[in-house]
């Protein structure tokens, strides 16, 4: 198999449609599977007609079977990014992941496929107060979310090791830009704050406003899958932190939108929620030596062309 074929799952989410339109903007032939249970049309709207869409649920062996078909590599992103949505449903959260990831790594073994990225998290590391995280620390899962992205990454292991399947496992870290859904009680917390702002309403953070966040830009992200899944060696199941190694703080991040828009909305204090990570930076060494992945996106220049594409919509 020498031509390039690549897989998106949960394409029609937020980083799935980005992941799209990098691929398909660098000419790869490319195949996106959603079931759309919280990805959208609109998401893939710039690569209608470029790619080709299988409409269905990868942890149906039939849909994963369809979706793996002459494809060389797999971006996996399908999953429900929530933590509070996990806490509220953590048999959804294990499905989502856990379950599909499985079935999938099944087919792409079966199928020949030569390597897969998938999306990790950086919720595996619990609320350590250890800064910044590395990939050796030992997990500390939080929520029934960050638990069922490290069981993915221990399937990956897993799979490198007997199934004949090269898996390596990103841990992003806050990934944010244009086409986050704002509108979802679990939403991020830029396109939640960007979007309240634009309107004169102030933000609500959860806490003092002092825990604080390792922020990388979704094209970044595209890029670090990219760069994982044409790595020339074998990657064996590794787990390797993609985000820019930098700390903002929520108080921080509410006074740089407010410096871009204008405006002088304090933001409102609540109760800190369940399963909340207080702070969070990476240490990106490994991405950089292992992969060759180096962030080119800084944060005010995310911040900036997302507030663009909130202001348009």
């Amino acid at each position: 198999m020498d031509k390039m074929k690549f897989l998106v799952t949960g394409c029609a989410g937020f980083i799935g449609g980005h992941m799209l339109d990098f691929l398909v903007g660098k000419g790869y032939e490319t195949v996106g599977v959603d079931n759309f249970s919280t990805g959208k049309p609109e998401n893939m709207a710039n690569c209608r007609g470029l790619f080709t869409f299988v409409d269905g649920d990868i942890s149906d062996p039939a849909v994963s079977a369809r979706a793996v078909e002459g494809v060389s590599h797999i971006i996996h992103l399908a999953s429900v990014p929530s933590v509070p949505r996990s806490v509220a449903n953590p048999i959804e959260s294990m499905q989502s992941s856990v379950a599909s990831t499985v079935v999938l790594f099944a087919a792409a073994a079966k199928a020949g496929v030569r390597r897969v990225v998938q999306a990790a998290s950086s919720a595996a590391y619990g609320d350590s107060e250890k800064l910044p995280k590395t990939e050796d620390m030992p997990p500390a899962p939080l929520s029934p979310y960050a638990a069922s992205k490290l069981a993915q990454e221990y399937y990956g292991m897993a799979f490198s090791a007997s199934m004949g399947l090269d898996c390596v496992s990103l841990r992003y870290f806050n990934v944010f830009g244009p086409r986050q859904d704002p509108k979802s009680e679990y939403s991020a917390v830029i396109p939640k704050f960007i979007t309240l702002m634009l309107e004169g309403k102030r933000p609500t953070i959860f806490g003092d406003g002092a825990q604080s966040r390792d922020f990388i830009y979704v094209g970044d992200v595209a890029a670090a899958n990219l760069a994982a899944a044409l790595h020339p060696g074998p990657l064996r199941g590794q787990v390797i932190n993609v985000a820019r190694g930098e700390r903002i703080d929520l108080n921080q991040l509410v006074a740089k939108i407010n410096d871009a828009l204008g405006t002088g909305l304090a933001p409102i204090h609540a109760a800190p929620r369940t399963g909340d990570v207080l702070h969070s930076v990476a240490d990106i060494s490994k991405a950089k030596k292992n992969v060759g992945f180096v962030p080119e996106v800084a944060f005010d220049e995310g911040l900036r062309r997302t507030i663009e594409h909130y202001r348009k919509v």
